[in-house]
């Protein structure tokens, strides 16, 4: 299945692993969600949700204390890389979202899933990320006003890595398609 007038995307069947990632508000939950929905054999890993498999002593990725917050985030690394493997073992194209920060952790997942990794960074602009977090729901929104911050970093420990999507102008079916067509030869990482 594809969206309406496309045709079947190399990143179907499991011949890759694709990562989406990007700043809070990029779009990268709506649009992972949807590239899963889409492709013919998939799943959707959210790197949120198994970051919250910790439950008793869980710290969030930015919380305190940060030794234990830097402790968690590689278990949880870890573990998304251990279900796409699995997933891809088993013939299907595991879609992730999660928030990859720098190079170091990029390095776990390219050492991981090897070649058949893409690589897709939402990056619609801090001011397009606090507007779409604006329009969420109260229960959705996530105050972060460090988004510049974390561009940085991205560009600096993996600007020349997978394809940076400037996805400001675009809606998410139209993300989502740009994805499916051009993610496999563009994305890699």
């Amino acid at each position: 299945m594809t969206l309406p007038g496309s045709a079947p995307s190399p990143l179907d069947g499991g011949r890759a692993c694709l990562l989406v990632t990007g700043g809070p508000g990029a779009g990268k939950s709506t649009v992972a969600r949807s590239v899963a929905r889409v492709l013919s054999r998939s799943a959707l890993v959210e790197g949120d949700a198994v970051a919250r498999l910790v439950v008793g002593g869980y710290v969030w990725p930015l919380g305190e204390p940060p030794e234990e917050a830097a402790r968690q985030v590689a278990l949880c690394n870890d573990n998304i890389c251990s279900l796409a493997v699995n997933i891809m073992a088993a013939g299907f194209t595991p879609v992730i979202d999660w928030i990859v920060p720098d190079a170091e952790q990029l390095e776990v997942y390219r050492a991981a899933l090897g070649p058949r990794l893409r690589l897709v960074v939402l990056d619609p602009g801090a001011a397009t990320c606090v507007e779409r977090d604006r329009e969420r729901p109260p229960t959705e929104q996530f105050a972060f006003d460090g988004h510049d911050r974390l561009r940085a970093g991205m560009w600096a420990g993996f600007g020349s890595r997978g394809w940076w999507l400037d996805s400001s102008g675009l809606d998410p079916d139209s993300t989502t398609q740009q994805i499916l067509d051009e993610a496999y030869a563009r994305a890699s990482c």
